[in-house]
């Protein structure tokens, strides 16, 4: 199995600020605020296991690492644009967040792209 380290290393720090606002939502936020949180981190916590999946994958891929790319990437960009509507009452901030779900969906389209593509050798 190959590894993308970079890329696993990324998402694992994505993953670690997830917890860290989805932690803050749960317990340190008031009404409003924690709704934009937990809506960041959800959608964060999610796009890095899947980015972790494509740093994992078992054939060498381009097409799967940009997606593992875009996935890590747009997941803190979504979660970053609603924190800072949130926590710093930036609302114009609010216009970032959907460049971070165009780059999910754009690594949900790779994904099933490179898997129709990839050629895992069968056990």
């Amino acid at each position: 199995m190959t590894v993308t380290r970079s890329l696993a290393v990324f998402a694992a720090l994505n993953g670690a600020l997830a917890v860290t606002l989805g932690a803050f939502a749960a317990h340190g936020a008031g009404p409003q605020v924690k709704t934009l949180l937990t809506t960041g981190a959800h959608y964060q916590l999610v796009h890095t296991v899947a980015a972790l999946v494509c740093a994992v994958w078992p054939a060498r891929a381009s097409l799967i690492t940009l997606a593992g790319w875009l996935a890590a990437a747009g997941g803190l960009v979504f979660a970053l644009a609603l924190s800072a509507v949130a926590l710093l009452s930036l609302p114009a901030m609010g216009a970032v967040a959907p460049i971070g779900a165009l780059l999910m969906i754009a690594a949900w389209l790779l994904i099933a792209f490179a898997a129709l593509r990839t050629q895992i050798p069968s056990a």
